[in-house]
């Protein structure tokens, strides 16, 4: 048998080296929860070592109401409008606070379902990496409300780490 490495494919092993070992732009989706928070530490510390831009979204999810008397369900735009404000100070907020010396720092704030705009803005700020946190949910939870991580990890066009919090034993 010969022992000469095996020749590469074309296009697909030139693809895998050209893949950037070092992420420019690291995506945060953040929801505020513990979780959340400890996926920026984890990302903010993984942003110092290569260099990386950080940009933390959250997703307000639309309010929509259903409405009495049949008219079908009612969407109020002024709720909405807050949520986004009261988000993107807290985001700022968030930011100075955790993301430490990382050399960039940029905080969005988007409305839509959420995963589907995690993968757009992943897509539109030309993202390498996305950190994401994960709750756990598992059973009849996970059931009725799926998972946004999972939808993220299936359909994302970049790397994306998942970050579970630790707890104590």
């Amino acid at each position: 048998m010969s022992s000469s490495p095996a020749s590469p494919r074309p296009g697909r092993d030139a693809a895998v080296e050209q893949a950037p070992v070092a992420p420019r732009r690291i995506l945060v989706p953040i929801d505020f929860s513990d979780h959340s928070k400890y996926a920026l530490a984890y990302a903010s510390r993984t942003a110092v070592a290569f260099g990386s831009e950080l940009i933390l979204l959250y997703v307000v999810e639309p309010a929509v109401y259903p409405a009495d008397l049949g008219f079908g369900q009612v969407s109020l735009p002024n709720i909405e409008r807050e949520l986004t404000e009261r988000a993107g100070a807290e985001l700022k907020e968030l930011a100075a606070a955790h993301a430490g010396p990382v050399r960039s720092v940029r905080t969005l704030v988007r409305t839509g379902r959420p995963f589907i705009e995690i993968l757009e803005t992943a897509r539109s700020e030309r993202v390498d990496l996305i950190v994401i946190a994960t709750h756990g949910h598992t059973g009849v939870e996970h059931l009725l409300f799926g998972s946004t991580t999972e939808k993220v990890v299936k359909k994302a066009h970049c790397p994306v780490l998942i970050v579970r919090q630790m707890h104590e034993r």
